[in-house]
C-alpha cells in the first residue's frame, strides 16, 4: 500500500477527480478535500499521490517534535500541523463529547477477529490527546497526537492476546480553538476500566451514534463532564472501580439515543419534487428546488429549534452551495451544518431554526 500523507495531492485511480488529503477516516480511509471545498472518503488504494505535501509551504501552527515522541504502536496518523481554514462548528459542540470506540473487523469470527480502537472529538475544539494502558505500577502511551473538531481517528489495532493489556486505559486531553476566541475547558484526565470480557460477546457490540458497524463504546466526556476523573492512589482506584460496578453507576456508560422523529426531511432531488422535468433547463430545475427550499424554510420559521435536513445528493456541489448562499443571505438566525454521515452521506444539510 502507497504511503499517504496530510497535506498530499491525490487523484482519484476509478473515477473522475482528486483533491488534498485532509485526514484520516482508519487505518485504509482517506478525507480528500476537492476543488470545491468538499470532503470524500476514499480508499487509500483508489487514488495516486501526484504531488507531495513536503513542498508545499504553509502558514500553520506546527506541533512540537518533542512532543509526538510516544510510540504510536500502529503508525496511525498524527496530525503535525493546523491549517488557518477555519473548521466547520455545530451548535452542539461548543461541549466537548469524547469517546473511545472498539470494532471488530470481523463481527462474524468475534473468537478469531483483531479489534480497531478509534477515539472520537464529537466537539468543535482541537484536542491534544494521550491514550495509555496500565502495566503494573506505571503507563504506557499507546497513541499521542493532535485530533480536529468532528473527526473519528484510528488509534491501533490489536488482537484477542492483547486484550489483558487493556483492562486499565487512560485518555488525558487539552482542548482549544485556533485563530479565535473560545469558552475556557480544563484539561481532562481520565481513567477507565475496560471489560475485556464483552469483547467475546456478541450482544456487547451495539448500535452507536458514529459507526454504522456495531461497536463498543466508552465514553471519555459528555456534554463536557469528564465520565471519571484521575484517580490518585491505588485505595482510590480500587473503590472507584467497585463503584463503576454497581447497578446505580451503570446508567452513565448508556448510550444516549437521539431523537429522530424531531427532524423533518426534505428530497430536493428533482425526480422527487416533479413528474417530468421535459423542456427544462438546468438553471429552471435549479431554481425549482430552491423554491422548494424557500417554501419549507418560510413555513417553519416560528418553529424554534426545529431541524430540518434537505437531502441534495452530492453531485457537483450546485444545490448546496445554493442552498448555503440562501442561508446566509435570507435566514441569518438559523444554522446550518452536514447533516449526519452515517444516515446520509455527503449528500444532505441540516437547518436548525433559531
Amino acid at each position: 500500500m502507497q504511503k499517504v500523507n496530510i497535506g498530499d495531492t491525490v487523484r482519484f485511480l476509478n473515477t473522475v477527480g482528486g483533491g488534498i488529503v485532509k485526514g484520516f477516516q482508519d487505518k485504509n480511509i482517506i478525507i480528500v478535500e476537492d476543488e470545491h471545498g468538499f470532503d470524500f472518503p476514499i480508499l487509500i488504494n483508489e487514488c495516486i499521490v501526484v504531488k507531495a505535501s513536503g513542498n508545499e509551504k504553509l502558514e500553520s501552527v506546527k506541533v512540537k517534535e518533542e512532543d509526538l515522541q510516544a510510540k504510536n504502536v500502529n503508525n496511525a496518523p498524527i496530525v503535525t500541523e493546523i491549517s488557518n481554514e477555519e473548521p466547520e462548528e455545530t451548535l452542539e459542540g461548543e461541549k466537548i463529547t469524547t469517546c473511545l470506540v472498539y470494532l471488530p473487523t470481523d463481527i462474524k469470527t468475534l473468537n478469531n477477529t483483531n479489534f480497531e480502537c478509534f477515539f472520537v472529538n464529537d466537539s468543535n475544539y482541537y484536542l491534544y490527546i494521550n491514550y495509555m494502558s496500565r502495566e503494573n505500577n506505571a503507563w504506557q502511551s499507546r497513541f499521542n497526537g493532535l485530533i480536529e473538531p468532528n473527526t473519528k481517528l484510528f488509534l491501533e489495532e490489536f488482537g484477542k492476546s492483547q486484550l489483558n493489556d487493556l483492562e486499565q486505559v487512560c485518555v488525558q486531553y487539552i482542548p482549544f480553538k485556533h485563530n479565535k476566541t473560545y469558552s475556557f475547558k480544563s484539561p481532562v484526565s481520565v481513567e477507565l476500566r475496560i471489560d475485556t470480557v464483552k469483547f467475546y460477546k456478541l450482544h456487547s457490540f451495539k448500535e452507536n451514534d458514529y459507526f454504522n458497524d456495531d461497536a463498543l463504546v466508552y465514553y471519555i466526556s459528555r456534554k463536557d463532564v469528564p465520565e471519571r476523573e484521575m484517580l490518585i492512589t491505588s485505595e482510590d482506584i480500587q473503590q472507584s472501580i467497585r463503584e463503576k460496578d454497581t447497578p446505580s453507576r451503570r446508567p452513565r456508560i448508556q448510550k444516549i439515543t437521539k431523537k429522530k422523529e424531531d427532524i423533518l426531511e426534505i428530497d430536493l432531488h428533482i425526480n422527487q419534487l416533479l413528474d417530468t422535468t421535459a423542456g427544462m433547463s438546468n438553471q429552471e430545475m435549479l431554481d425549482y428546488q430552491l423554491s422548494k427550499f424557500n417554501e419549507v424554510m418560510k413555513e417553519n420559521l416560528k418553529n424554534k429549534n426545529k431541524k430540518i435536513v434537505f437531502i441534495h445528493g452530492k453531485g457537483d456541489g450546485v444545490l448546496k452551495n445554493e442552498i448555503i448562499k440562501q442561508i446566509k443571505s435570507k435566514y441569518k438566525q438559523s444554522y446550518f451544518q452536514d447533516a449526519s454521515f452515517q444516515e446520509y452521506g455527503y449528500g444532505a444539510t441540516m437547518v436548525i431554526i433559531k
